[in-house]
């Protein structure tokens, strides 16, 4: 029982170690689906300058008004492998129909959306080019939306509500589910440009997102768009630029760069109860000398040399370790194992990861935790003098 509580230091470092590293390896395999559920061809183009690696100021909640809407038709026009293009300007509104509301994430979009999201139309039309240019106060709701707020009346040609203006329901989504981080059937969506005057009152948008034909075209592309937005913004020194061009590829080298070093810290932080529990087995193998010093002055006596003592000693400490460390890993991956159940459960795709890296680590660090905290109570009990350690009471 005293060998098991000193071995719960060793147990819950070692399935922290585990839990965090399937963790970490599960949310980023979590965000790479989403990534490449949106689609592998994708440019995004948001205001403000971010780093080489860093996220754009935008991204981290700063309010930059650099894009305009503008820039997305000059991108369409002047960039030949864009297939679509499509500003956004995105708000979380109450949606009134009759008497009832409901709170929808509102999206100011351009016509191209529908080929940008590989969305379809469970009735009616999506935005037009003249909704757009006309400021027409029209709206595509999601199939949640509709069920909400409808239940099993028609929606086509019913007039809903956000603020004071009043939008004329011209087409239902297709039930998508949860695409990227958003559920896109509790969404609507209204002309960019209505959502600029009519809803937000500004006359930027909030980022550009941009298809091209082809992954391989992806990199060209990306300068392209870069000069074509320098161009409009008059600057002639990148280092200036007041706009974060970024392909699917580059967020996910970013990513990967993020989740390593997350994991490394988080992992640092754990290691601190491998440390406490490789003092608690210290303490216990010193309490063990301390009892057995007859049985040691008898080994010495019959022939035992110091190397014998001290290997005795250390066999026990690793096995104190080991034990506890394989428990730790069996703890660790159970649960890791119901983190993954929760999160797919929700909707969610996470893959539960556990790698034999991480395995080999926690059995690794054990056993030179082992034997680092084992060595000073082996070598105390190899230097009692045997007649002494014989007379000991």
């Amino acid at each position: 029982m005293r060998s098991f509580l000193t071995m719960l230091g060793i147990i819950i470092g070692i399935s922290s170690v585990i839990l965090i590293m399937s963790t970490v390896a599960g949310a980023e395999s979590l965000i790479v689906n989403q990534i490449r559920g949106i689609g592998s061809n994708i440019i995004g183009v948001f205001p403000g300058a971010g780093g080489d690696d860093g996220p754009p100021a935008a991204v981290m909640g700063v309010i930059i008004t650099t894009l305009k809407d503008a820039d997305t038709e000059a991108i369409k026009r002047e960039v030949p492998s864009v297939t679509a293009a499509s500003s956004y300007v995105t708000a979380t509104e109450p949606v009134t129909w009759k008497n009832q509301t409901v709170t929808a994430s509102m999206t100011g979009v351009s016509p191209d959306y529908i080929k940008l999201a590989n969305a379809s139309l469970k009735e009616g039309n999506f935005i037009t080019e003249d909704d757009k240019k006309s400021v027409a106060n029209v709206i595509v709701i999601g199939s949640q939306i509709e069920e909400d707020l409808f239940s099993n009346n028609d929606a086509i040609g019913e007039r809903i509500k956000i603020k004071k203006e009043s939008f004329r329901v011209i087409g239902v989504m297709e039930s998508q589910g949860t695409v990227g981080f958003q559920n896109v059937d509790k969404m609507v969506f209204i002309p960019v440009t209505t959502a600029q005057k009519k809803i937000v009152g500004i006359n930027h948008v909030g980022f550009i997102r941009i298809t091209v034909d082809n992954e391989e075209t992806l990199d060209e592309a990306t300068k392209q768009i870069e000069e074509v937005l320098r161009d409009r913004h008059n600057i002639s020194n990148p280092d200036e630029d007041d706009f974060t061009v970024r392909a699917t590829d580059s967020a996910l080298d970013s990513l990967g760069a993020i989740t390593g070093a997350l994991s490394a810290f988080l992992v640092a932080i754990a290691s601190i109860a491998l440390f406490v529990g490789g003092i608690g087995i210290m303490n216990i193998m010193l309490a063990a000398v301390n009892e057995r010093i007859r049985e040691i002055g008898l080994r010495k006596s019959v022939g035992a040399t110091k190397k014998t003592i001290v290997t005795q000693f250390l066999i026990e400490t690793v096995t104190i370790t080991l034990i506890g460390s394989i428990i730790g890993i069996i703890i660790g991956i159970l649960f890791s194992f119901f983190i993954s159940l929760i999160v797919n459960y929700l909707g969610y795709s996470w893959d539960f990861v556990i790698t034999i890296t991480s395995l080999l680590l926690s059995c690794g660090v054990s056993i030179l935790i082992g034997l680092i905290f084992g060595i000073y109570p082996a070598q105390k009990a190899a230097k009692l003098d045997p007649i002494e350690a014989l007379r000991y009471e």
